[in-house]
Protein backbone atom coordinates (compact mmCIF):
# COMPACT_ATOMS: atom_id res chain seq x y z
CA UNK A 1 0.00 0.00 0.00
CA UNK A 2 1.42 3.40 -0.87
CA UNK A 3 0.03 6.40 1.01
CA UNK A 4 0.59 10.24 0.20
CA UNK A 5 0.53 12.72 2.84
CA UNK A 6 0.61 16.64 1.59
CA UNK A 7 1.60 19.21 4.18
CA UNK A 8 1.62 23.20 4.00
CA UNK A 9 4.34 25.72 5.58
CA UNK A 10 2.78 28.19 6.55
CA UNK A 11 3.12 30.99 9.29
CA UNK A 12 3.00 30.09 12.75
CA UNK A 13 0.10 31.40 14.43
CA UNK A 14 1.52 32.93 17.27
CA UNK A 15 3.62 35.05 14.95
CA UNK A 16 2.86 39.33 14.66
CA UNK A 17 1.80 39.13 10.55
CA UNK A 18 2.20 42.56 9.03
CA UNK A 19 1.88 43.27 5.41
CA UNK A 20 4.30 43.69 2.46
CA UNK A 21 4.90 47.03 0.65
CA UNK A 22 2.81 45.81 -2.57
CA UNK A 23 -0.51 44.80 0.05
CA UNK A 24 -0.51 41.94 -1.29
CA UNK A 25 1.61 39.20 0.40
CA UNK A 26 2.98 38.93 3.83
CA UNK A 27 6.16 40.62 4.92
CA UNK A 28 8.48 37.59 5.93
CA UNK A 29 10.82 39.25 8.15
CA UNK A 30 10.43 38.10 11.44
CA UNK A 31 7.90 35.82 10.81
CA UNK A 32 8.43 31.34 11.72
CA UNK A 33 6.95 29.16 9.24
CA UNK A 34 5.70 25.59 10.78
CA UNK A 35 4.59 22.49 9.20
CA UNK A 36 0.36 23.00 9.08
CA UNK A 37 -1.00 22.14 12.56
CA UNK A 38 -3.93 20.34 10.76
CA UNK A 39 -1.08 18.48 8.57
CA UNK A 40 0.26 16.95 11.35
CA UNK A 41 -2.90 14.89 12.12
CA UNK A 42 -2.51 13.78 8.82
CA UNK A 43 0.80 13.22 8.64
CA UNK A 44 -0.18 10.96 12.00
CA UNK A 45 -2.78 9.22 10.36
CA UNK A 46 -0.63 8.33 7.34
CA UNK A 47 1.75 6.59 10.06
CA UNK A 48 -0.51 4.88 11.93
CA UNK A 49 -2.28 3.30 8.81
CA UNK A 50 1.15 2.15 7.31
CA UNK A 51 1.47 0.75 10.73
CA UNK A 52 -1.27 -1.15 10.56
CA UNK A 53 -0.94 -2.37 7.09
CA UNK A 54 2.23 -2.11 6.09
CA UNK A 55 3.74 -0.07 3.05
CA UNK A 56 5.27 3.33 2.36
CA UNK A 57 4.33 7.30 3.72
CA UNK A 58 5.52 9.82 1.20
CA UNK A 59 5.32 13.50 1.82
CA UNK A 60 4.67 15.64 -0.32
CA UNK A 61 4.87 19.68 -0.35
CA UNK A 62 4.42 22.64 -2.88
CA UNK A 63 6.53 25.54 -2.28
CA UNK A 64 9.76 27.51 -2.33
CA UNK A 65 13.31 25.50 -0.72
CA UNK A 66 11.79 26.35 2.98
CA UNK A 67 8.97 23.80 2.92
CA UNK A 68 11.47 21.52 3.24
CA UNK A 69 11.53 22.28 7.14
CA UNK A 70 8.07 20.72 7.10
CA UNK A 71 8.69 18.29 5.13
CA UNK A 72 11.67 17.52 7.22
CA UNK A 73 9.22 17.18 10.75
CA UNK A 74 7.07 14.81 8.42
CA UNK A 75 10.58 12.91 7.89
CA UNK A 76 11.47 12.73 11.71
CA UNK A 77 7.86 11.85 12.77
CA UNK A 78 8.63 8.33 10.47
CA UNK A 79 7.38 9.19 6.73
CA UNK A 80 9.78 7.61 4.38
CA UNK A 81 11.10 10.06 1.73
CA UNK A 82 9.41 13.42 0.87
CA UNK A 83 9.48 14.77 -2.43
CA UNK A 84 8.80 18.61 -2.80
CA UNK A 85 7.33 20.09 -5.40
CA UNK A 86 9.29 23.63 -6.14
CA UNK A 87 7.63 26.82 -7.23
CA UNK A 88 8.67 29.83 -5.48
CA UNK A 89 5.23 31.42 -6.61
CA UNK A 90 2.31 31.89 -4.83
CA UNK A 91 -0.70 29.36 -6.10
CA UNK A 92 -4.30 29.31 -5.65
CA UNK A 93 -5.75 26.34 -4.23
CA UNK A 94 -6.34 25.18 -7.68
CA UNK A 95 -3.07 25.65 -9.15
CA UNK A 96 -1.85 23.69 -5.85
CA UNK A 97 -4.15 20.57 -6.08
CA UNK A 98 -3.08 20.59 -9.94
CA UNK A 99 0.48 19.74 -9.43
CA UNK A 100 -0.30 18.05 -6.35
CA UNK A 101 -2.52 15.41 -8.08
CA UNK A 102 0.29 14.89 -10.92
CA UNK A 103 2.44 14.09 -8.61
CA UNK A 104 0.03 11.49 -6.43
CA UNK A 105 -0.59 9.94 -9.75
CA UNK A 106 2.88 9.27 -10.66
CA UNK A 107 3.48 7.92 -7.49
CA UNK A 108 0.16 5.64 -7.58
CA UNK A 109 -1.07 5.90 -3.92
CA UNK A 110 -3.90 4.57 -2.90
CA UNK A 111 -4.73 7.02 -0.14
CA UNK A 112 -3.85 10.70 0.19
CA UNK A 113 -4.24 12.14 3.58
CA UNK A 114 -4.48 16.30 3.71
CA UNK A 115 -4.75 18.72 7.14
CA UNK A 116 -8.44 19.91 6.46
CA UNK A 117 -7.18 23.33 5.87
CA UNK A 118 -3.63 25.42 6.03
CA UNK A 119 -4.24 27.92 8.87
CA UNK A 120 -2.98 30.90 6.46
CA UNK A 121 -5.54 31.12 3.75
CA UNK A 122 -8.13 28.63 5.44
CA UNK A 123 -9.52 28.10 1.89
CA UNK A 124 -10.26 24.50 3.10
CA UNK A 125 -10.81 23.24 -0.50
CA UNK A 126 -7.25 21.67 -1.79
CA UNK A 127 -7.80 18.37 -0.92
CA UNK A 128 -11.60 17.98 -2.38
CA UNK A 129 -9.92 19.59 -5.65
CA UNK A 130 -7.55 17.08 -5.77
CA UNK A 131 -9.41 14.38 -5.49
CA UNK A 132 -11.69 15.29 -7.88
CA UNK A 133 -8.44 15.65 -10.30
CA UNK A 134 -7.35 12.26 -9.46
CA UNK A 135 -10.98 11.02 -9.79
CA UNK A 136 -10.31 9.86 -5.97
CA UNK A 137 -13.43 9.45 -3.47
CA UNK A 138 -12.94 12.22 -0.96
CA UNK A 139 -14.35 12.09 2.35
CA UNK A 140 -13.65 15.75 4.67
CA UNK A 141 -13.41 16.87 8.06
CA UNK A 142 -12.63 13.84 9.60
CA UNK A 143 -12.54 12.68 13.05
CA UNK A 144 -12.22 8.60 13.06
CA UNK A 145 -10.93 6.18 10.21
CA UNK A 146 -11.22 2.69 9.85
CA UNK A 147 -10.32 0.25 7.20
CA UNK A 148 -11.50 -2.84 5.98
CA UNK A 149 -10.72 -4.50 3.41
CA UNK A 150 -10.79 -1.92 -0.23
CA UNK A 151 -13.42 -0.61 2.39
CA UNK A 152 -13.34 3.19 4.05
CA UNK A 153 -15.67 3.83 6.82
CA UNK A 154 -15.06 7.41 8.73
CA UNK A 155 -16.27 9.61 10.76
CA UNK A 156 -16.82 13.47 10.06
CA UNK A 157 -18.40 16.38 11.93
CA UNK A 158 -20.84 18.45 10.26
CA UNK A 159 -23.15 21.17 11.23
CA UNK A 160 -24.14 20.18 14.82
CA UNK A 161 -23.26 16.67 15.05
CA UNK A 162 -21.29 14.10 12.94
CA UNK A 163 -22.57 11.71 10.41
CA UNK A 164 -20.40 8.67 9.18
CA UNK A 165 -19.87 7.37 5.93
CA UNK A 166 -18.77 4.24 3.76
CA UNK A 167 -16.35 4.73 1.04
CA UNK A 168 -13.78 2.70 -0.99
CA UNK A 169 -10.42 3.02 -2.03
CA UNK A 170 -8.50 5.43 -3.93
CA UNK A 171 -9.34 8.04 -1.27
CA UNK A 172 -8.32 11.38 -0.35
CA UNK A 173 -8.94 11.84 3.59
CA UNK A 174 -9.09 15.54 4.86
CA UNK A 175 -8.24 15.49 9.21
CA UNK A 176 -10.02 17.20 11.60
CA UNK A 177 -8.54 18.16 14.83
CA UNK A 178 -9.54 14.64 17.05
CA UNK A 179 -8.40 12.35 14.13
CA UNK A 180 -5.76 11.10 16.44
CA UNK A 181 -2.91 12.43 18.98
CA UNK A 182 0.40 13.53 16.58
CA UNK A 183 3.52 11.71 17.89
CA UNK A 184 6.83 13.75 18.77
CA UNK A 185 9.88 13.31 16.71
CA UNK A 186 11.76 11.41 18.51
CA UNK A 187 15.50 11.56 18.89
CA UNK A 188 16.24 8.73 16.54
CA UNK A 189 13.26 9.78 14.33
CA UNK A 190 15.33 13.16 14.00
CA UNK A 191 18.76 11.65 13.16
CA UNK A 192 16.95 9.05 11.07
CA UNK A 193 15.40 12.08 9.24
CA UNK A 194 19.01 13.44 8.22
CA UNK A 195 19.13 10.56 6.01
CA UNK A 196 15.98 9.97 4.12
CA UNK A 197 15.76 11.93 0.76
CA UNK A 198 14.14 14.92 -0.19
CA UNK A 199 13.28 14.68 -3.72
CA UNK A 200 13.22 18.31 -5.61
CA UNK A 201 10.92 18.36 -8.76
CA UNK A 202 10.15 21.79 -10.52
CA UNK A 203 6.20 22.34 -9.96
CA UNK A 204 4.14 22.73 -12.83
CA UNK A 205 2.82 25.61 -14.51
CA UNK A 206 -0.52 26.63 -14.52
CA UNK A 207 -2.38 29.49 -15.03
CA UNK A 208 -4.00 31.18 -11.60
CA UNK A 209 -7.35 31.32 -11.41
CA UNK A 210 -7.81 33.12 -8.69
CA UNK A 211 -5.69 36.92 -7.89
CA UNK A 212 -5.34 38.45 -4.75
CA UNK A 213 -5.87 42.19 -5.29
CA UNK A 214 -5.35 43.50 -1.75
CA UNK A 215 -4.58 42.33 1.80
CA UNK A 216 -5.91 44.43 4.62
CA UNK A 217 -6.16 43.83 8.93
CA UNK A 218 -9.52 44.35 9.73
CA UNK A 219 -10.10 47.30 11.85
CA UNK A 220 -9.41 47.71 15.31
CA UNK A 221 -11.92 47.10 18.12
CA UNK A 222 -13.67 50.25 19.47
CA UNK A 223 -13.17 50.74 22.89
CA UNK A 224 -16.05 49.39 25.06
CA UNK A 225 -18.70 51.67 27.31
CA UNK A 226 -19.50 51.45 30.53
CA UNK A 227 -23.51 52.13 30.54
CA UNK A 228 -24.23 51.71 34.17
CA UNK A 229 -24.35 49.17 37.14
CA UNK A 230 -28.15 48.93 37.31
CA UNK A 231 -31.33 48.05 35.76
CA UNK A 232 -31.90 51.29 34.45
CA UNK A 233 -29.54 51.29 31.91
CA UNK A 234 -31.26 48.31 29.72
CA UNK A 235 -33.71 50.59 27.62
CA UNK A 236 -30.22 52.51 26.54
CA UNK A 237 -28.37 49.17 26.08
CA UNK A 238 -30.85 47.81 23.68
CA UNK A 239 -31.38 50.96 21.65
CA UNK A 240 -27.42 51.21 21.21
CA UNK A 241 -27.41 47.43 20.48
CA UNK A 242 -30.51 47.69 17.99
CA UNK A 243 -29.37 50.72 16.76
CA UNK A 244 -25.42 50.94 16.51
CA UNK A 245 -24.28 47.54 17.30
CA UNK A 246 -27.25 46.35 15.01
CA UNK A 247 -27.03 42.67 16.73
CA UNK A 248 -30.65 42.55 17.59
Amino acid sequence: MKIAVCVSHVPDTATKIKIADDSKTIDPNGVTYIINPYDEFAVEEALKTKEKFGGEVVVISVGSESNKESIKKALAMGVDRGILLKDDNPRDSFGVAKVLAEEIKNEQCEIVFFGKQSVDYDNSITGQLTAELLGYQCISVVVDLKFEGEKVIAEREIEGGREVVESRLPVVITAQKGLNEPRYASLKGIMAAKKKVIEEKPAAGSKPTVEILKMHKPPAKQPGRILGTDSSVVPELVRLLREEAKVI
